[in-house]
């Protein structure tokens, strides 16, 4: 975690709280640095977020403006 938290340019203790959830929501550009160190795309790091969770019953999409937004986009 030492590692990843110095390359990606943010102290230990704000990934720490990014992991357990005492940062609720972190700056996009933490996000975006954390992302690159571990590889991942930040496409991969939004489906990851925005899956729903296990056990929850999901809420109809029209309550939800990123849901309608995911449909365009997959409608051309």
């Amino acid at each position: 975690m030492l590692d990843t938290a110095l390359v990606a340019g943010v102290s230990p203790e704000t990934l720490r709280k990014i992991e357990t959830g005492r940062v609720a929501t972190p700056a996009f550009p933490t996000i975006a640095a954390i992302a690159d160190v571990l590889g991942l795309s930040l496409d991969a790091v939004w489906a990851e977020i925005t899956q729903p969770e296990r056990g929850v019953e999901p809420t109809s999409p029209a309550h939800h403006p990123e849901s309608r937004a995911r449909e365009r986009l997959a409608q051309g």
